[in-house]
């Protein structure tokens, strides 16, 4: 009741809202009174959007546009609120550059940027790692956010495993290998690295390696833009469900980035789910790219794999959109379709978001890492705020550690970690102060620290900040 009142206030205000661009308007839905409900009742679940590419300033790289206001975007809060999207996946993207250090820089932006768009909208928008934290912020009445990676081309041999419990540390909960450019873990549809460079092999070593460590973690695998040869190596190693976050049938459109039925079984095999790209060049040829295509792409995966294996995940700020589906704020037309098409309340409910949280639970049940069993007898304080600014690409990190309760602390167990590579600090235990001078000077703009310690009963502590170096 909470969520409809909520959605009734947004509607009279987007009513008075007139603007002439179908990408910045909103839908004010004619619909049947049964369509909306079920809508309403249900957690919907987008997992896929590039709205962070729109949020920071392509200059700076700092975050700028607040998505908490009416945007020109596909995305922003009040269309999530609009269209009765509960919760989106939100992609930090970096395909394009050939620079490792470059290429996790500005995927630190993005991931900042969505830290800030929480912070702007406190009172209305909140990040989840976790099906619990996500059903908690829907009843209370908040959009939800949950931070992705698409496309880990800053992960090398060199720093992947400690760079990768870093993003965990940020809410990082699901990573493409790749986009459709190959890197060092596996190849994209593009079978070429981004300096266009022919690529084979399929799943690196290193890429398996990441696999393995993904599944302990609790992290979903994506396997979107991924090459076959690349997706079935995966599909190979991994112990855990699969998700493509954005992919649709080949079956019904025959293109590079779309799946064809052995794949789409595969994903269901593992327990997985294919969530249905609303991307028009995916969907069909010109003058057949609506949502009434988008839902038969959605029916082809049910008649294929049942209706376990289905959800959503529009690329919204990624491409065109079909003409009848714009932007976010009509989310409620799939729904509206999917009830023309006969389909029961609980399987429009499976469809919209409930598979998606049980993909995600089962993922993260059969992880050895518990983040319960983390961060218990010490408190560490980064000097650092979330995204803040140091002067010099020398700095000193520093960060104080508490005792709880009298706990006692392995002084020989302190690590920090910047970008994925492990040093050793200097710790003041009259100060409890953690410090790391930085000796070789940072390249690129965007860092990630983490500052980790362990207590006599080996409980972990971990705080971890993204940081970005001023310019003069």
């Amino acid at each position: 009741m909470k969520k409809e009142l909520k959605k009734i206030l947004v509607l009279l205000l987007v009513s008075m809202f007139v603007v002439t661009s179908t990408t910045i308007g909103f839908a004010i839905p004619v619909t049947s009174e049964n369509a909306l409900r079920i809508h309403d009742d249900a957690i919907v679940i987008d997992t896929h959007n590039d709205t962070m590419t729109r949020v920071i300033d392509r200059n700076t790289w700092l975050p700028v546009n607040d998505i908490g206001s009416l945007t020109s975007g596909q995305l922003d809060i009040p269309k999530m609120e609009a269209g009765g999207l509960d919760v989106a996946f939100f992609g930090s993207y970096t395909g394009g550059y050939t620079e490792i250090g470059r290429a996790g820089s500005r995927l630190l932006a993005l991931i900042n940027a969505l830290h800030w768009t929480e912070r702007m909208n406190s009172e209305k928008f909140g990040l989840a790692t976790s099906v619990n934290e996500i059903e908690k912020l829907v009843h209370e009445g908040k959009s939800v956010g949950v931070p992705t990676i698409e496309g880990a081309y800053s992960l090398e041999e060199y720093n992947a495993i400690e760079l990768l419990h870093q993003y965990y540390d940020l809410g990082i909960r699901v990573v493409g290998l790749c986009w459709s450019n190959s890197n060092s873990l596996g190849e994209g549809v593009n079978e070429r690295y981004v300096d266009g460079t022919p690529s084979e092999g399929g799943l690196t070593e290193l890429g398996a390696k990441v696999v393995k460590e993904m599944n302990k973690m609790g992290m979903v695998i994506d396997v979107s833009h991924m090459n076959e040869e690349t997706f079935w190596d995966v599909i190979e190693v991994a112990e855990a469900p699969i998700m493509a976050s954005h992919s649709n049938v080949m079956g019904l459109y025959s293109h590079p980035r779309n799946l064809t039925d052995e794949q789409i079984i595969a994903i269901a095999n593992t327990g997985g789910i294919v969530q249905q790209n609303f991307y028009a060049g995916y969907l069909g040829p010109t003058g057949d790219r609506d949502l009434k295509k988008l839902v038969d792409h959605i029916e082809y995966v049910i008649d294929l794999v049942g209706i376990d294996h289905v959800g959503l995940g529009s690329d919204f700020d990624g491409g065109g959109m079909p003409v009848d589906l714009p932007n976010a704020s009509f989310y409620y037309r799939i729904t509206e379709e999917l009830v023309e098409r006969g389909y029961k309340k609980s399987e429009i409910e499976q469809i919209l978001g409930k598979n998606t949280l049980r993909v995600i639970k089962q993922v993260q049940n059969l992880a050895e890492k518990n983040p319960d069993n983390v961060g218990q007898g010490l408190t560490i304080i980064p000097e650092l705020e979330m995204g803040e600014g140091v002067s010099g690409n020398t700095p000193l990190l520093k960060a104080e550690v508490l005792r709880l309760n009298g706990s006692n602390i392995d002084e020989s167990s302190f690590r920090v970690i910047v970008d994925g590579i492990v040093y050793t600090p200097e710790f003041n235990a009259e100060t409890g102060e953690l410090s790391l001078q930085v000796e070789e000077p940072l390249v690129e703009k965007f860092h990630v620290v983490t500052f980790e310690a362990v207590n006599n009963s080996g409980k972990i502590s971990r705080e971890t900040r993204i940081f970005y170096i001023e310019e003069n």
